[in-house]
């Protein structure tokens, strides 16, 4: 989501104070001014220049093939001969069972079915989480360029902010960006790994480096992972949450839309020790309550099924990704290394582009035809303004069909 549009510390960090409206001899006061100074989100408008464009959209992401035709079957057959009524609060025991014998297996996390929570999505996890853990005043740490869910439900729940800016080419965290964000007051850290936009993975030592903080500062952690599967080149993902004095801490956040590429299920879930899963629980039965049952039923089926499935899908992932570097290339692109998640990032300056991310993506899709995210649309404050991001999670076609337009897209920047 553009948070400035331009990279501008957006309103809504400022105090909440707006002058109050008199209207019919009342005192009326305006819509709440956090959600109401909120710019259109950079995906909404980028797609929706695309649609009226008719582009190619690489820019919001969502994949267009890699989604298992059996686990569809087993929610349409939940919808006809299942429950359609409430499921319980802290979702389906058998989907709970589920993901904790799948993370068992595939990460060696040991969690009972009571400390998961299943949410309509990740970002329901996320604002669940962050109503539950912190209160007005509490210091929260976050990594820029950052999701753009996090800043407004952090500011939402009074949390202030503190920031870690990452930096192309590598995005790396160190251990002195760390300990200027980290205070007395640092109350949670939010963590996004393999990270969105960047597609970093970052690796044990950087994740050393955060929990030594986390612990140092008796801090919470909540980790966005909903891309823990999406990983490429014989990488593993480590949860944080493994890591020495972690596990007690740590909030960790899974999307079944990611694992099985169906973002429109909007499925996610929480894993955290029972006294926060407990706060969490608390608090997301008062913003959904409950999830779809016929979903909660087939991403229980689909967890299930041997990890082959899942390895098959990253593969073809992999296979796309390496397509769409490739034709960035050869039309004098300098792609940065795409390491997780659905996205590979363009380092405008090595492409020979003297532009702003902002200008290139402007004139990409209005004259050349072709969607891409503006990657300081995803800073609050301080930032980088010459990388691009695109969704390479397309069919082939689509994927051919960009990587035209974006040669002559960088035609109109290069003599």
């Amino acid at each position: 989501m553009g948070l400035t549009g331009k990279g501008r510390a957006p309103p809504s960090a400022r105090p909440f104070l707006l002058p109050f409206a008199r209207a019919g001899g009342r005192m009326r006061r305006p819509m709440n001014p956090l959600f109401a100074n909120l710019p259109t989100s950079i995906f909404e408008h980028m797609s929706g220049l695309a649609r009226d464009l008719g582009a190619i959209n690489l820019g919001q992401g969502f994949p267009d093939f890699g989604w298992p035709e059996d686990v569809l079957d087993k929610a349409a057959d939940a919808v006809r001969h299942g429950s359609n009524q409430y499921a319980p609060m802290r979702g389906l025991p058998e989907l709970r069972e589920a993901v904790a014998a799948f993370y068992a297996r595939h990460q060696g996390i040991a969690v009972a079915a009571d400390q998961i929570i299943v949410t309509s999505g990740a970002t329901e996890a996320i604002a669940a989480s962050l109503i539950a853990l912190i209160e007005p005043g509490d210091e929260v740490v976050l990594f820029q360029p950052l999701y753009d869910a996090y800043l407004p439900l952090v500011l939402r729940a009074g949390g202030v902010p503190r920031f870690v800016r990452l930096t192309p080419p590598d995005w790396r965290i160190t251990r002195e960006a760390l300990a200027e964000a980290f205070t007395d007051r640092t109350r949670l850290v939010v963590s996004n790994n393999p990270h969105n936009p960047t597609a970093r993975m970052f690796g044990t030592d950087e994740l050393a480096l955060l929990a030594e903080a986390c612990v140092a500062s008796d801090a919470l952690a909540l980790t966005d992972e909903v891309w823990e599967h999406v990983v490429f080149d014989d990488r593993r993902h480590v949860p944080l949450s493994t890591l020495p004095g972690m596990a007690e801490r740590t909030v960790k956040v899974g999307s079944a839309g990611k694992i099985f590429s169906l973002t429109g299920w909007k499925g996610g879930w929480v894993l955290a020790p029972p006294a926060l899963a407990e706060a969490v629980a608390k608090a997301h039965q008062f913003v959904t309550f409950s999830t779809a049952p016929n979903l909660q039923v087939a991403v229980a089926y689909g967890l299930g099924k041997p990890p082959g499935d899942l390895e098959r899908t990253c593969a073809a992932f992999a296979v796309a990704r390496d397509r769409l570097r490739a034709g960035l290339e050869a039309k004098g692109f300098a792609p940065l290394p795409a390491e997780g998640t659905y996205f590979i990032t363009i380092d405008l300056t090595a492409s020979g582009i003297a532009a702003g991310d902002v200008e290139f993506c402007e004139r990409a899709v209005s004259e050349a035809g072709v969607a891409a995210i503006p990657i300081s649309a995803f800073f609050a404050e301080a930032p980088v303004t010459n990388v691009v991001r695109l969704c390479f999670a397309k069919q082939a076609e689509t994927l051919d069909e960009g990587i035209e337009r974006l040669g002559k897209a960088r035609a109109l920047f290069v003599g």
